[in-house]
């Protein structure tokens, strides 16, 4: 099995790096949090135009898909600028949805898509909030969330279950927010001193950098595995498998930053901040580790 993404595969991840990081992330998810989406539309747009949403859509329906090695490098890098917004819900809502119209809304777009997972995410900005078999249900009150830039709302009606490829693309976005926690977090340990040498010169703060290193590099693997796997009965098992180790590396990536960058990393005014509460929130998302433990030993 080759693991290696082709050229014109990471053309598209570092062109789509480029275009999110040009229209200031941060500031964009700061926004989101308050109620204002126009900046994360401007960046819902961006990706739009690099035809992230047409990766999804069937030919048939104006797309290119479904293309989940592309979905997955998309969602990591969308994962990398903590991008807000419905982006895993939408796309994996494409798979189960059937009508032509809305789907070609999604291939452009045009359609923001909830998936009640069990909670509906920006149920508030959604055109369409559905369960997970594609049946619309009714969004009711907000419930607390750990990221503010992830509204989460309670929902009525639907049945209830985990899409295989939102597993797969939440993994991949944990990748991305992994590997930016710990850049950042790299960048910060060359710069901040102690006892007159740069704290990156410790052997502790180089162990916890190396070690998360290494969990978001054999997690990253699984991730693109289980995106070549789609369509196999092997798919939701390897999604699964994915997301636990997606989820632990991210989640250890978060915590290492927020250890060397000691008190910084809980203001809100610092950016990684807002990458170190959505790690938490993305643990749990989707299914929990527990939860994906529990289904590949019983798909084994």
């Amino acid at each position: 099995m080759k693991f290696v993404l082709s050229a014109e595969q990471r053309m598209f991840g570092e062109t789509l790096r480029r275009l999110l990081a040009g229209a200031q992330p941060a500031k964009a998810v700061r926004a989101w949090a308050a109620g204002d989406a126009a900046p994360g539309r401007a960046l819902w747009a961006r990706a739009a135009e690099a035809g992230v949403f047409a990766l999804a859509v069937p030919e048939e329906h104006g797309g290119a898909g479904p293309l989940p090695v592309e979905l997955a490098v998309a969602m990591e890098e969308l994962g990398r600028a903590a991008a807000p917004g419905p982006y895993v819900e939408t796309l994996a809502a494409a798979e189960v949805l059937t009508d032509g119209g809305l789907l070609a809304r999604i291939a452009e777009g045009g359609a923001l898509v909830s998936v009640a997972v069990p909670h509906a995410l920006d149920a508030d900005v959604a055109d369409l909030v559905i369960a997970p078999d594609g049946t619309t249900v009714r969004a009711g009150e907000r419930v607390a969330s750990l990221d503010p830039a992830r509204r989460l709302f309670r929902v009525s009606g639907g049945s209830s279950g985990l899409p295989d490829l939102g597993v797969l693309l939440c993994a991949a976005q944990q990748i991305g927010l992994g590997r930016a926690l710990l850049d950042v977090t790299v960048e910060y340990a060359k710069t901040r001193r102690q006892f007159g040498r740069p704290i990156g010169e410790y052997q502790a703060v180089k162990h916890h950098l190396a070690t998360a290193l290494v969990e978001l590099e054999f997690a990253r693997p699984l991730v693109y595995g289980a995106a070549l796997s789609y369509g196999t009965g092997d798919f939701a098992r390897d999604a699964s498998a994915a997301k636990v180790a997606a989820s632990d590396a991210c989640y250890l990536a978060a915590r290492t930053a927020l250890q060397v960058h000691a008190a910084i990393g809980y203001t809100d005014e610092y950016d990684p901040s807002l990458w170190i509460r959505k790690a938490r929130a993305l643990r749990s998302a989707w299914g929990t580790p527990a939860e994906h433990r529990a289904r590949v030993t019983a798909a084994l």
